[in-house]
């Protein structure tokens, strides 16, 4: 996945987390306002990628949410969520080393919720202000890149 594709991903998953998105057509002009350059094939293909589907409120309004819900997750699982969804602007893979960017001041806050959830394959982490190294056991970098980006995923 590309380093857009994920942050854009992201995006949308925050977007989905803050409010009520009731179309694909809707989800492509708020994108599109915040210089993502998305046709609603491609939305289409993230909501997918990110198991959002459309569920009915109580009031009967139709809204799309993720599928996968808060109780599944332990409380690490969900601070490493938070985390991700929260700080995280890019994930790179380099072998066995995975780059995570996030703002001034919060690398270590999403390599403590790394260390904490024990991503499968990470070996540790080293933070910085802005940038996070994540060290993960041979050859699985893009294992341990995805499995952080999934944890991203859930809601």
């Amino acid at each position: 996945m590309s380093p857009v594709t994920a942050k854009r991903r992201r995006r949308i998953r925050k977007l989905l987390a803050e409010g009520s998105i009731t179309s694909q057509a809707e989800l492509v002009v708020l994108l599109q306002g915040e210089g993502f350059p998305v046709t609603q094939a491609t939305v289409s293909r993230d909501l997918d990628a990110l198991g959002a589907v459309k569920t009915r409120n109580a009031d009967g309004s139709v809204e799309y949410t993720t599928a996968a819900s808060p109780q599944e997750l332990s409380e690490a699982e969900i601070r490493l969520r938070r985390a991700v969804n929260d700080f995280v602007d890019e994930i790179v893979v380099s072998g066995n080393l995975v780059v995570v960017r996030t703002p001034p001041g919060a690398a270590h806050l999403v390599a403590g919720a790394i260390d904490a959830a024990q991503v499968d394959g990470v070996l540790g982490t080293v933070a910085g202000d802005d940038t996070l190294l994540v060290v993960a056991a041979a050859g699985s970098g893009e294992e341990v890149a995805a499995n952080i980006e999934e944890m991203g995923v859930r809601r």
